[in-house]
């Protein structure tokens, strides 16, 4: 009886993680079959390196998009990463237990809060305090990095607390025992010792700024061409695939869909550097 209920769940289980492998496969399907038309139509080098995006002319560059994409994840990483790694090595070394019972459910309820909230709270409130400091209309490449620098804050929080508290209290007494003082045994002893975590930790976040396609349509002005500027709008290549989807047709829509797969590879390069930096993939523990 018991071997008949092992194999059962042994199936069950199978059959459940199959049904992942199938739908990656189906997405890649999806994106391969439809996005290598356009490709092979507009010229590989020319859809990544073209600088103007231009449906009605035929005009298929995602060059501006990629930049866009770009300098805003990289400024989201700038912004969220040093809060993001100190919050989680206060949370996880310095914090009374107290107020970690008040800190660690805000940090939980930050990563449940829908996209198009923090979207709405970018409209209301960090647009119009970019305008009012800084100049322009508020709705520029600034604005979504400091919007994505606050959206990736949860993940990076909770990642790189966990990586920390996973570090073996020994290499802390050690730190104790030579003579250094409780910050020292942290910064110089924890911290290096989770390392490995904390990069999987940005690499996370990473991931995450770079698949934000609500909040940063709300904030970023959207306008099709090279980045000029921190205080100029921006066209990342989430929010290209978006707006233009609806009313797409023909060449410009296979374009889109060459976009996603762009975007995907993209992606799966991320996890991989994840898999590399976590030794899940080449026993780099």
């Amino acid at each position: 009886m018991n071997l008949q209920k092992d194999k059962f769940f042994k199936n069950g289980f199978f059959c459940i993680a199959l049904v992942s492998v199938v739908a990656i496969v189906m997405i890649c399907s999806f994106l391969f079959v439809g996005g290598m038309p356009a490709l092979e139509k507009i010229g590989v080098m020319k859809f990544l390196l073209g600088t103007q995006w231009r449906p009605s002319s035929e005009l298929y560059g995602i060059l501006p998009m990629i930049l866009g994409s770009m300098y805003v994840t990289m400024g989201a990483l700038i912004f969220g990463v040093p809060i993001g790694i100190l919050t989680a090595i206060f949370m996880a070394r310095f914090c009374p237990r107290k107020l970690y019972r008040f800190f660690k459910p805000i940090v939980e309820l930050m990563a449940g809060i829908p996209s198009v909230i923090y979207g709405f709270f970018g409209l209301v409130v960090l647009v119009p305090l970019v305008r009012d400091n800084f100049g322009g209309t508020g709705n520029s490449l600034l604005t979504a990095a400091l919007l994505l620098g606050i959206m990736i804050l949860p993940t990076i929080v909770t990642v790189a607390e966990a990586a920390l508290r996973a570090v073996p209290e020994s290499y802390y007494e050690g730190a104790l025992a030579l003579g250094a003082d409780h910050v020292r045994s942290v910064f110089f002893t924890i911290v290096p010792a989770a390392k490995s975590g904390l990069v999987a930790a940005i690499i996370l976040g990473l991931g995450r700024a770079v698949g934000e396609t609500m909040a940063v349509i709300m904030v970023a002005g959207n306008q099709a061409r090279m980045p000029q500027g921190l205080l100029e709008g921006v066209r990342t290549m989430t929010t290209n695939i978006v707006i233009e989807m609806g009313y797409a047709t023909d060449l410009h829509y296979d374009a889109l869909i060459a976009t996603a797969l762009v975007l995907f590879l993209f992606i799966v390069l991320l996890n991989l550097s994840f898999a590399y930096f976590k030794g899940g993939m080449f026993g780099n523990g």
